[in-house]
């Protein structure tokens, strides 16, 4: 994606099913999970950069022993950094010892911190607070028994914190911060605390001592009812993981899928992540022994080891968020890649169409276009756009051999024969822009230089330049860096292509797509309604429809924001958009291609979730934020709108 947005964060979870002396015995160390760990938070540090935290639980120590540590940072490379911070503090606790204890596994269980059987790590990307690490997960809410301590990290967002806080407070309680962390924290706490406390006077009223109680607790907390509780008012996107610390532990997953989790299980371990090809890679097993847990449904572990699927919410109908396919999921796993693949093979005959092929012309046409993309994610796409085109051009050539009806020389077929789609690596990133330019003119020079091109294989004022983007979202990077460097080549004309529709409205769940105008789609709908005389006026007709429902339940309002694109074709939406990302001084001509929504429904038909492309919402405090938005636009205020 050539402009960058933060998205989703990335979650992992490993509890050892043995004895920490077996994997020293069978893999030759005791930190064979702290291993296993490191490799699945790196093989999704693209899904958070802002921060990162590891959580270990020992579940075996007597009282007044540590048994459980944690760290977290907000350095620039936060994974390296918490894990330099764990090895710090082993190291210290071994010096502790003697030189055999090291492998003495029993005495590094109960001295070294971070050798345990149970871990929660978490890759952060924020949306909402600042980046202090006072809001990095994992996140804690501690207490003097075991079975009240809680530890959560998540991949969430929440539409109606306002709401959920505002039931904390009638609970009595007194939250510390204004954020969905907080809030799920105290949420599941609360219900946490009620769960012990029911068990506590069960077994107090059978006869036991105090004493007695604390591991029955631990025995028989009811997670599930736990977690049926406590979300029963979420509204937004979620894939939450939590520890208690005696031991059990949880990944709950929101009721329409929006927000990922895989896990795997065998004898030895249970291990969970974001993204399943980062357990395929990290535990060295098949896909199809990598599960995923189902929209509303809980993964379970207990401290004895054993796991169980339960649901927690009532499932519905799945809106598993299909940027995850388009872009920001690692593309080794074999759906994705397909899919990445199709969504470039749909767009060929879009393209094919825009750059006006027709039977008489294909072979002069492709004589002087020149097929890229823009690194690095859009490579997959661009490969089923390839091979599109040539699936075109075979037709093609089929054409003019049964048209000559025998009558070609050999020279004359094999002309035709050799037509091929020209491929070149034109775009290349080159610097990583840094925020240390403070002036705007510095920084938009600089960001002209993000990229750079390959010379002399354009032909001068005669090729077309078709490169494709996984997506564009704000246009900024096209505007300021891409169309001028790709101007430098002096193509007759730059086509742009999108392998995802035309983004239109803000993401509530997770992405950091939040004001409308910053997206390139919105402000030419914009544009072209103050363009036109008659239409002025739906602009003030949608902001008063969105101000009359400010006060309505989420549940009865309405998304209006749908009409400021309803009076064009998404084709029109698309030449406004590429005449205001064209640069002042760029000579060639420029379209935008997008795809269509049929097209992502088709490559994706699994992860129906569009609501940034179409308006539809899974959740009804969707349309609360996209309503809000509006409002927050028309009136000149910036930020989030939930």
């Amino acid at each position: 994606m050539s402009d960058q947005i933060k998205h989703e964060c990335g979650i992992a979870v490993i509890r050892l099913r043995k004895p920490l002396d077996y994997y020293h015995k069978k893999y030759g160390t005791w930190r064979y999970a702290l291993n296993k760990l490191y490799l699945l938070m790196e093989k999704q540090h693209n899904r958070g950069q802002d921060g990162a935290g590891v959580v270990g639980v020992k579940m075996n120590l007597q009282p007044g022993q540590e048994y459980i540590n944690r760290f977290r940072s907000i350095e620039v490379n936060p994974i390296r950094d918490v894990f330099h911070k764990i090895g710090k503090s082993m190291k210290k606790a071994l010096k502790t010892g003697a030189a055999d204890d090291v492998d003495d596994v029993n005495w590094v269980y109960q001295h070294v911190p971070f050798a345990g059987e149970l871990y929660l790590g978490h890759l952060r990307y924020g949306t909402f607070g600042n980046n202090s690490i006072e809001f990095v997960h994992p996140v804690m809410r501690q207490n003097n028994w075991k079975s009240r301590t809680l530890v959560l990290a998540g991949n969430f967002n929440l539409t109606n914190t306002d709401e959920l806080f505002q039931k904390l407070i009638e609970l009595g309680q007194h939250p510390k911060n204004y954020t969905d962390t907080v809030t799920i924290l105290e949420k599941v706490g609360h219900f946490l605390d009620e769960e012990n406390q029911l068990r506590f006077r069960q077994y107090k009223n059978e006869g036991y001592s105090n004493r007695e109680i604390s591991p029955l607790i631990e025995n028989t907390l009811d997670i599930q009812s736990i977690l049926e509780s406590a979300s029963k008012d979420w509204d937004g996107g979620y894939a939450i993981a939590g520890l208690m610390g005696h031991g059990d532990a949880f990944v709950a997953r929101d009721p329409w899928g929006i927000r990922p989790a895989f896990w795997y299980a065998d004898d030895e371990i249970v291990v969970v992540a974001s993204e399943r090809p980062v357990i395929q890679t990290v535990m060295a097993v098949s896909g199809a022994s990598v599960r995923e847990i189902k929209p509303g449904e809980a993964l379970i572990i207990r401290k004895n080891g054993d796991y169980s699927t339960q649901m927690v919410r009532v499932p519905h109908k799945r809106r598993s968020c299909s940027f995850e396919r388009i872009y920001f999921s690692r593309g080794s796993d074999s759906d994705i890649y397909k899919e990445r693949k199709m969504l470039g093979q749909l767009l060929a005959p879009i393209i094919i169409k825009s750059l006006g092929w027709n039977t008489d012309n294909v072979g002069e046409s492709i004589e002087n276009t020149v097929f890229s993309y823009i690194p690095n994610t859009a490579e997959t796409a661009f490969y089923g756009m390839l091979s599109g085109i040539r699936a075109h051009l075979l037709e093609w050539k089929k054409l003019q051999i049964r048209k000559a009806n025998g009558r070609l020389s050999e020279e004359e077929l094999e002309r035709i024969i050799s037509y091929e789609a020209r491929v070149e690596k034109i775009a290349i990133k080159d610097v990583k822009l840094r925020t240390f330019i403070s002036d705007d003119a510095s920084r938009d020079d600089l960001v002209g230089h993000v990229y750079d091109v390959t010379y002399g294989v354009i032909h001068e004022n005669r090729d077309t330049l078709v490169i494709i983007d996984d997506s564009i979202v704000r246009g900024t990077t096209l505007k300021k860096s891409i169309l001028k460097i790709l101007d430098r080549l002096h193509p007759r004309k730059i086509v742009v292509v999108s392998s995802a529709p035309q983004i239109r409205y803000p993401d509530c769940y997770g992405i950091d797509m939040a004001e409308l105008d910053k997206f390139i789609a919105f402000n030419a709908a914009i544009a072209l309604l103050r363009e036109a005389p008659d239409k002025q006026h739906i602009i003030d007709e949608v902001y008063e429809k969105c101000k009359a429902q400010q006060n309505l339940p989420k549940e009865e309002i309405v998304n209006y924001v749908k009409e400021i694109y309803s009076r064009f074709t998404p084709e029109e939406i698309s030449a406004k958009a590429a005449e205001l990302l064209k640069p002042d001084d760029c000579r060639a001509e420029v379209a935008l291609v997008y795809q269509t929504i049929d097209n992502l429904h088709t490559a994706c038909p699994n992860d129906l979730g569009d609501w940034y492309f179409t308006g539809d919402y899974p959740t009804p405090g969707g349309n609360k934020v996209v309503n809000t938005a509006f409002i927050n636009y028309i009136e000149g205020r910036g930020g989030r709108a939930y």
